[in-house]
């Protein structure tokens, strides 16, 4: 079955900012590894340091990271290596960042899989830092790297300064190498919010108001009196009202306006939603308005997602509705387009990964095209896609009457009950969706095996058993189908006795999709089935399906029945 992809962010920055050559030759290693998409390439000439950034599915990140480790350790010899940022091996840092689908402490064991990884296969020792630390000292990058390259040869000598995979005697290669961090880290999102002030000081001001680190706590509490100090001789600071930022004032001359420019460097704390709130309020509270923001590199999708739920609860509207227009929400709600037009396609990393994807799908099609596509000659898509389709359908209807009534005048108390039904409606027709084209592919697969060679034996019996594994796929998908479609039923009698009375015929039409949807799988599992050698796999699987198409008459008729009190 499609599920969502687990992406991974990956920012390894290495010790070249200067030789193109040499950069261009260490992120071609990276591009040339199938599942990864190359984000940014950011070399600094006084660092002589590149910070490149891409990303995949984790198994994709780790070959193109070990692959550009490789090539960096070739190329970029650490003797001959000066600039201006601390550092201590050809490639310095090596952060994993999740993304989508996967959690901080996966991608902290990951990280230590690749150090290890590299350590063995590249000869090159790894110290694991900050999430994925080993030892709770080296969470702090600065102390992994205490001493830097020129520090390395003594810390080998000793075992609590000496790397956590790949510990030897200094010799020549690891002088030409040095050591590398590997590590896992939250995403960091770099967001600017617009001002209607051209006041540095001012925007200042906010800056302080919201970052974590706040402002000095001054002499009678006033702007102009000195800093105080603790009994360390240390400024006492005035902590800020948002966890996990980083914030400053500044002007910018090609915008005419003062931005507080932030780093968020943790979502999961300090959501960018939360953030946006916040520095609105400390505006207004000195006479300022936010009127926009401005995000700053990319972003994952979650971030969009999570703002437009959020500003559609503020506004107690349903919040199942499209991705796109829960998207949508949230570029108007933060002014993300103020200065410039907000294109998600090529800001949301998910979005740059699908673009990828060059793979026609059948839910991209018109209507029209969809239709057209079925009428031809060739078996697929067929009764199994149509069935999936139609599921989609009646879920979709049934989600329709779900927000038709929540924005019902005088149902405003019920807001929240109907958006979880349209919350849960929408889930299920993306999953429906999602099974159009996957039950296409699993008729595909069948052709595909019934195409492999079979002139030895054991062609013949490696043909016939991707045949049966094919075949299999193809029966447990419209299963699949009939249990989403199935699920979507709740919806649609939900909705035919409780909803918008004006929309109950609606509610019905979803439910005879419903039923179609399950009759039309159920066919589809038992034919497949039937081409089954192996009966104990075989046969509960079409005595599921018939159980699932004989619930789904009486539960069809039992919603009909309340659609038709309603009408009547």
């Amino acid at each position: 079955m499609t599920v969502n992809k687990q992406i991974v962010e990956c920012v390894p920055n290495f010790s070249e900012g200067r030789d193109k050559a040499v950069i261009k030759q260490i992120t071609d290693e990276i591009t040339k590894t199938k599942g990864v998409k190359l984000l940014d390439v950011d070399p600094g000439e006084a660092t002589n340091r590149t910070v490149v950034t891409f990303v995949g599915e984790p198994a994709d990140v780790m070959e193109a990271a070990v692959a550009a480790v490789a090539m960096a350790a070739k190329l970029i010899d650490m003797r001959q290596h000066h600039g201006a940022h601390p550092r201590m091996g050809a490639t310095d840092v090596l952060p994993l960042i999740p993304v989508a689908g996967i959690t901080l402490e996966e991608c902290a064991e990951l990280a230590r899989q690749l150090a290890e990884r590299i350590a063995k296969e590249l000869r090159v020792p790894c110290y694991c830092y900050e999430s994925a630390a080993l030892r709770p000292e080296n969470r702090n990058l600065a102390v992994a790297r205490k001493g830097e390259y020129e520090g390395l040869a003594e810390r080998m000598t000793h075992a609590e300064t000496a790397p956590d995979f790949g510990a030897r005697p200094w010799d020549e290669e690891m002088a030409r190498t040095g050591c590398t961090a590997v590590g896992a880290r939250d995403f960091l999102i770099a967001v600017n919010f617009n001002l209607n002030t051209t006041s540095t000081r001012r925007a200042n001001a906010v800056a302080f108001d919201v970052r974590e680190k706040g402002r000095p706590l001054r002499e009678g509490d006033t702007l102009t009196g000195k800093p105080m100090k603790d009994e360390k001789g240390e400024t006492i600071m005035v902590p800020g009202t948002l966890k996990c930022t980083k914030a400053i004032g500044w002007y910018i001359d090609e915008y005419g306006i003062a931005q507080v420019s932030m780093n968020i460097t943790n979502i999961n704390v300090t959501p960018l939603h939360k953030a946006f709130d916040e520095v609105c309020r400390c505006a207004q509270n000195r006479g300022l308005r936010v009127t926009g923001t401005e995000i700053v590199g990319l972003i994952p999708k979650r971030t969009l997602l999570e703002a437009g739920i959020y500003f559609l609860e503020k506004q107690q509207r349903s919040t199942g509705i499209p991705e796109e227009d829960i998207i949508k929400i949230a570029v108007k709600s933060m002014g993300l387009d103020d200065l410039k037009p907000f294109n998600a396609q090529e800001k949301v990393i998910e979005y740059l990964l699908e673009a990828e994807d060059k793979a026609p799908k059948l839910i991209d099609l018109t209507v029209k095209g969809f239709a057209e596509e079925t009428s031809r000659e060739s078996p697929a898509p067929g009764g199994g896609t149509i069935s999936a389709y139609m599921g989609a359908l009646g879920a979709a209807l049934g989600t329709m009457v779900a927000n038709l009534s929540s924005h019902k005048r005088g149902w405003d108390d019920r807001w929240q009950e109907f958006s979880e039904w349209a919350d849960r409606g929408q889930k299920l027709m993306d999953r429906l969706l999602l099974l159009v084209d996957e039950d296409t592919q699993a008729f595909n697969r069948i052709m595909n095996a019934f195409g492999l060679p079979k002139k030895t034996d054991e062609e013949k019996a490696l043909r016939s058993q991707a045949i049966q594994d094919a075949t299999l796929y193809a029966t447990q998908v419209p299963l699949q189908t009939m249990k989403a479609s199935f699920e979507a039923f709740d919806i649609c009698r939900a909705m035919a006795a409780t909803g918008n009375p004006n929309s109950v015929s609606d509610a019905g039409v979803g439910a005879l999709a419903i039923r179609a949807a399950v009759r039309g799988a159920c066919l589809n599992v038992k034919i497949n089935a039937a081409s089954l050698k192996d009966r104990t796999v075989a046969d509960p699987l079409v005595a599921e399906a018939e159980r699932l198409a004989q619930q789904a008459d009486t539960v069809e008729q039992e919603i009909m029945k309340i659609v038709e009190s309603k009408i009547g």
